[in-house]
Formats: C-alpha cells, structure tokens, sequence
C-alpha cells in the first residue's frame, strides 16, 4: 500500500541537520517506516504480539503486512489491559520517543487520553500532527518536540508510556524525570528488550542505535525514586514470530523491485531490504533463545492521586 502524497510530503519537509547519531537515524528512517507499516493513521516501529500458532508467511505481501499492524496493535492493546487502563484510562499521558505517533493515537483514541508526544526527530512532528487530525484526535495529541532527558514538569501527568524508547536514555535520569512527572499514584508502563548476552548486545545496539540494558538496571533505578513495580510479563515467545513475518516482508518486497516494479523514492533500497533481513533473521535466533527478552513493565509511584 502506497503512503499518501501528503504524508510522503511532510516527511519530506524538513530535513534534520543535527548530529545527534538517534535523531540521524530515525529521520532517515521515517520514509522506510511509513512504506512498510503505513499508511495510518496509526503507524508503529515496535514488534508485535503473536500469541497463537505461527501464522502462515507465504502469503501476498499485503497479508503478512495487515499481519504486522494487527500485532503491533495487540501488543499495545495487552499492555493496557494488563496495566489497567481500561478499567481506569488514564487522562494525562506522556509517550516518550513516539515515534510517527501510532501509540500515541491509540491512547486518545481508545482511552480518551490527553497525550504530550515526545520526539526527538523534527520530521515527525507534522507527520504526527497530520494523523492526528485524520484519526478525529488532534486536539488530544500534542507532539513536542524535546529530549526526554531534559524534562521538568511537575504532577503533570498520571500516566507514562515508553514503547522500546527506554533503551535510548540514561535509565537513571529516565526515572528521575518520571517520577517527578507523574502525579502521586501514577504509573510508568514500558516494553522494552533486555540482553543478557554482551557479546550480541553490541550487534543490536549498533544496528538501532540504542543502548539495551538489564532488567536489574531498571529496578534500581525505578527503587531509587520511589517506584514499585506492580506488573511484569515476558512475551518473548509470543514476539518471535513478528522477526519471521517481516523477513517474509523484506523479501517479498525484493521479489517485487526485482521485478521492475515501481520504486517509490526515499523508501527501501534493495540493499537495506538485503541488510534489514539479515538482522531480522538474527534477531529471530535471539529471541527464541531468549537471548533477548521481550517484557512489559509497569511501575507505580508512591501516594495517592
């Protein structure tokens, strides 16, 4: 499925001169993202959730895209249930490193959240705008752009959100600025990776410019502020198969350049498709080691809201 002009224009718009090696990369990366896990209005760069058999991978190209989407909505989706938002939405949320706003969306439009969209790429901002609006939900979703580092509010929010965002930022200062962001009784939820083996962890970081941590990291300094964890799940096993599903993307968007179809400018080159599927098919291997982990965190602040 083609991205629209328009939103093919705004990303398009500006172009980031920072060198700031994080905001390089998802600048360069908006247009890859859009083509693959687009159109929108809710567009996602995180795995998904596959709790049932492995579905079938050779199928239309189309197929295992929807299939894509469908599981990055369900991992989202689960973590709100689990966290307890649907029985308690929250009103105020801060979604740190939003990405092209997919997450964001989903709180406002599914929680009746007010959602601060953070973003440390320029490019995003009116792409985030844009779907908002096309999703009914603009006056309900405001991308900022800022480093979550540098945050000072007060009580501003009852809800934190970090969906694989965390692996970027110092973790002591991430729950640092959370815990004085978030009103008494207010929860942080975060899904993310953590390593066990060092010997990959350079692989993976490099390869997304993050910085994964372990999970006794994130407990010290949650502790350390004030935080209890209340909820933790491991969904590795249910996030494998989303590695083989967009390998069978990759390839069968090379079968289709290949072939002499339509390149759409600024999107996948057939040697990032070559790159990305030899990644994706290593990280398959990880996962299902659970060399990686995959978990869904939640944490409380102490007091009552």
């Amino acid at each position: 499925m083609r991205v629209t002009p328009l939103v093919a224009s705004l990303a398009g718009d500006q172009c980031s001169t920072s060198d700031d090696p994080i905001q390089l990369y998802y600048s360069r990366k908006t247009q890859e993202i859009l083509h693959k896990y687009g159109p929108g209005p809710r567009v996602h760069f995180h795995v998904g959730l596959y709790p049932d058999c492995p579905p079938d991978s050779t199928v239309p190209q189309s197929v295992v895209k929807q299939r894509l989407f469908d599981a990055q909505e369900r991992i989202v989706e689960h973590s709100a249930r689990a966290w307890g938002a649907h029985e308690a939405p929250p009103r105020r949320l801060l979604d740190i490193g939003c990405g092209l706003g997919g997450t964001s969306l989903y709180w406002a439009q599914e929680h009746g959240a007010s959602v601060t969209s953070l973003t440390v790429a320029s490019e995003h901002i009116p792409i985030v705008r844009h779907f908002a609006l096309q999703a009914g939900v603009g006056g309900r979703v405001n991308p900022v752009l800022a480093d979550v580092h540098d945050l000072d509010e007060t009580r501003a929010y009852d809800a934190v959100y970090a969906n694989e965002s965390s692996g970027y930022t110092d973790r002591t200062r991430l729950f640092e600025v959370v815990a004085k962001a978030l009103e008494p009784g207010g929860w942080f939820g975060i899904q993310e990776h953590f390593v066990g083996r060092s010997t990959w962890r350079e692989f993976i970081d490099g390869y997304y410019r993050t910085r994964l941590g372990l999970r006794g990291e994130y407990l010290a300094a949650a502790e350390a502020v004030g935080f209890e964890l209340v909820h933790e799940e491991d969904v590795t096993d249910s996030v494998v198969e989303f590695w083989v599903q967009s390998m069978a993307w990759n390839t069968a968007e090379l079968d289709r350049l290949r072939a002499g179809a339509d390149a759409q400018p600024g999107a996948w080159s057939g040697e990032r498709l070559e790159q990305s599927t030899l990644a994706h098919s290593r990280f398959f291997r990880l996962w299902r080691d659970h060399a990686v982990q995959t978990r869904l965190l939640q944490f409380r602040i102490g007091g009552r809201r």
